[in-house]
């Protein structure tokens, strides 16, 4: 079987002038949704999620994604045998066709400098989200719901057990 092609080698072996596969309309890489010659490409909203997650938690001054419930919600989801953490968890995407737009929920270290924070996990996320996806990012919302003392123990350790009463929390 011979070696598939990647984006770069085509870019270099296309004619000067020619319309490259990452322009074309029809490639999978210039939309997620796109239908191309041999094929659909569909991304799930929770690839996005996950590729959001781990640009962010690559930028130091990060304490935590997601709000204190979905956190709490988290550690007990991980607690469970054959669980696994969520990495996009604090995360929500919607997806188009061809766009996306990413809202995080951010807890930050005390002393980091929250406006350069954001624009650093903000450009982080863009760049990961739209390398790997060939989707256009058109917006990246940051909340920043608490400031993580040096003292202080991890919020999940310190809040009550989530009631099990059989009901799912309301969603906003």
């Amino acid at each position: 079987m011979p070696d598939t092609p990647t984006p770069a080698t085509l870019h270099k072996n296309a004619p000067h002038g020619a319309p490259t596969p990452a322009a074309s309309p029809a490639s999978p890489a210039a939309a997620a949704g796109s239908v191309g010659e041999r094929g659909r490409t569909a991304l799930a909203v929770g690839v996005v999620e996950k590729i959001a997650g781990m640009a962010a938690r690559e930028i130091n001054g990060i304490h935590a994604l997601g709000s204190g419930l979905a956190r709490t919600f988290g550690a007990m989801r991980d607690r469970v045998p054959g669980g696994r953490g969520s990495v996009g968890r604090g995360i929500k995407a919607e997806v188009g066709e061809k766009q996306t737009a990413i809202d995080i929920a951010l807890v930050v270290e005390y002393g980091v400098v929250i406006p350069e924070l954001a624009r650093q996990v903000r450009e982080n996320i863009i760049d990961a989200v739209e390398r790997m996806t060939g989707l256009e990012v058109v917006e990246v919302n940051i909340a920043v719901n608490d400031v993580h003392l040096p003292d202080e123990p991890d919020v999940v350790e310190e809040e009550e057990e989530v009631p099990s009463s059989g009901q799912r929390p309301k969603l906003k």
